[in-house]
């Protein structure tokens, strides 16, 4: 049997619409408002809006000319810093129920709380102690939360994001024993945490269209298809999820190479790669030039200034690679796993858990040598001539960014 911890995700309702209510003395409840720059005009995306425009099916992250015009609502700026100062405050309350080890900050509005070993100390079962936090919550700050509780972070976040919102007390709580007849039954597949609407596609294709499709499915197949994140996917649909809080919080501060870029335009699915690519570029080019190998790749995106919000996640690796096609593979995985169809304006690339490459012993079926071999002369060629003598034809594309970062660098690596 799997380990079974009690977690809990808990998620701030309409976060921004919420706080803009609440700094206005109205109920969210009640009022028809949406946060979003009025000064983009129809075009602007609804960075998100009130639970009371969500009943009449108005959606949040979408754009002002999507919303029914015989709705009446009401729109108001955004301000990142005030919101940032609402979350500060709600962290501080998980704080006084929890240690900083048991508290991850998934997001802005989000976070996860590893309450196994307070439940004694507190004398509560874990939904009391959910009830008792959510309603300190909305005591000190006005806010209505959700709360999911699982054996594991993924029940925990499914709980939350399926079936906490529809609950009168926003408490939700899914055990092992509830995979089948609740887990199984999502379904369109990006309902599903962590399956995004590219990752769903590619999984309708191959007929596979719950998540009871894809517990269903060879492991075997998935793997081969996806690689570790196949496996990954296929343990998910089956409600395991052996990982603690601390697995999701930043590679540990130990030898990594990294590239982080601030982008210039907005970006999206159709040109972003282009970017991931040189970069996933640079970074192996590094790993290559110092003799190291990773096993644990890091990505992530930071959507447009006004969303302030984005994705960071890592990969571990059965094998240690340097190999640029295959770091990009899984570096693209984690994109269509996790993108929210928003605009791009920064990109993270993070190789750490290195190992110096003469160490690694190779297994039998393993024949690198003449990737090895293209790698070594093409970073031979750049450190001679500079990073611009030798390009791919996708960094002559409008989109690319690669020979004006190459100049701003002098055109050789440091």
């Amino acid at each position: 049997m799997y380990p079974k911890r009690s977690i809990l995700c808990i998620d701030l309702k309409s976060f921004f619409a919420s706080v803009e209510c609440v700094e206005k003395g109205l109920d969210p409840f009640n009022y028809p408002l949406v946060v979003a720059n009025a000064k983009q005009g129809n075009g602007a995306i609804t960075l998100a809006v009130t639970p009371y425009l969500k009943k009449m099916g108005v959606k949040s992250r979408g754009r002002i000319y999507e919303i029914d015009p015989h709705i009446k609502y009401y729109i108001a700026n955004p301000r990142m810093n005030l919101y940032i100062e609402y979350s500060k405050k709600i962290i501080s309350i998980y704080l006084d129920f929890v240690s900083e080890e048991d508290l991850l900050v998934y997001s802005v509005d989000e976070c996860f709380l590893d309450i196994t070993n307070y439940l004694k100390m507190y004398q509560k079962t874990d939904i009391e102690l959910a009830k008792e936090i959510l309603n300190t919550i909305y005591q000190k700050t006005k806010l209505t939360a959700t709360c999911g509780i699982g054996d594991n972070m993924l029940l925990a976040k499914v709980a939350m994001d399926i079936e906490a919102k529809h609950n009168k007390n926003n408490i939700a709580k899914w055990t092992y024993d509830d995979v089948q007849n609740k887990l199984w039954t999502i379904s369109p597949l990006s309902n599903m945490w962590g399956i995004g609407k590219r990752m769903e596609n590619n999984l309708n294709k191959m007929g596979i269209y719950s998540v009871g499709d894809l517990a269903k499915y060879d492991e075997n197949k998935l793997k081969d298809k996806f690689g570790i994140m196949g496996i990954e996917l296929w343990n998910h649909a089956n409600g395991i999820d052996l990982s603690k809080i601390s697995d999701h919080k930043k590679l540990a501060k130990t030898e990594s190479f990294s590239h982080s870029q601030v982008l210039f335009k907005d970006y999206n699915e159709n040109n972003i790669k282009i970017i991931i690519s040189e970069m996933v570029d640079v970074v192996t080019s590094k790993m290559r030039k110092h003799n190291k190998l990773t096993k644990c790749i890091g990505f992530g995106i930071g959507y447009s200034k006004e969303i302030d919000n984005g994705f960071y996640h890592t990969l571990k690796l059965d094998n240690p690679t340097d190999n640029t096609e295959e770091i990009l593979k899984y570096c693209l995985l984690i994109f269509d796993k996790f993108y929210e169809n928003l605009p791009i304006r920064k990109v993270t690339i993070c190789c750490g858990n290195l190992q110096n490459k003469q160490d690694v012993q190779l297994t039998l079926f393993t024949n690198d040598k003449k990737i090895d071999n293209i790698n070594d002369t093409v970073d031979n060629i750049k450190n001679k001539f500079g990073k611009n003598s030798l390009l791919k034809a996708s960094n002559l594309l409008d989109d690319s960014t690669a020979i004006e970062r190459n100049k701003k660098t002098g055109g050789h690596d440091a």
